[in-house]
Formats: C-alpha cells, structure tokens, sequence
C-alpha cells in the first residue's frame, strides 16, 4: 500500500513539473494533459496489444485498479500544472 501512495505522488509531481516546464516553452495551458493522456494511451494500450489477435477489451481488462492509480495521479498533475499555469498568467506573470 505504501508503494502505491508514493508511486502516485512521484507520478503526480513528475507530471506536474514537465507539464510546468513544457507549459513555460510552448505557451500553451492544457497541451501537457493532453501529451500526457496521448502517452498513456500509447504505452498502456497499444504497445501490449502489439501485433496479437486479442481484443482491446481483453488488453485492458488485464489491468487491475493499482494499475490505474498512478496514472490518475500523473493526469491529476498534468491538469494541476495547467491550472497552476493559468492562474499564473491571470495574476499578471508574463514569462509564464
């Protein structure tokens, strides 16, 4: 159980600072969530169903819920950068 909560605070804060850092060169506020959404989607679906005959259903439901757990907190980090991000732009920082 511990693994699991710091596995999910380590993906929420990396999510968070890349989406900081990508939201800070690309200037634009949600592209991170997205990236990252686009990422998941890759690596946890696509890449396992590969070149096999199983069905996307039979793909996912090989994941149990403390799979999905860090990814939810890595989302959750993608989306609290953004909301970081326009808050920053709303107060009047420029360079963000």
């Amino acid at each position: 159980m511990l693994q699991i909560i710091i596995a999910t605070m380590l993906f929420l804060v990396m999510a968070f600072g890349i989406g900081f850092v990508i939201n800070m060169l690309v200037k634009t506020t949600w592209f991170p969530t997205y990236f990252i959404i686009a990422i998941i989607i890759v690596l946890a679906v696509w890449a396992p169903w590969g070149g096999n005959d199983e069905k996307l259903i039979d793909v996912i439901s090989n994941y149990t819920v403390i799979d999905f757990i860090p990814v939810i907190g890595a989302i959750a980090g993608a989306l609290l950068s953004g909301t970081t991000m326009k808050a920053l732009r709303k107060s009047g920082f420029k360079m963000f």
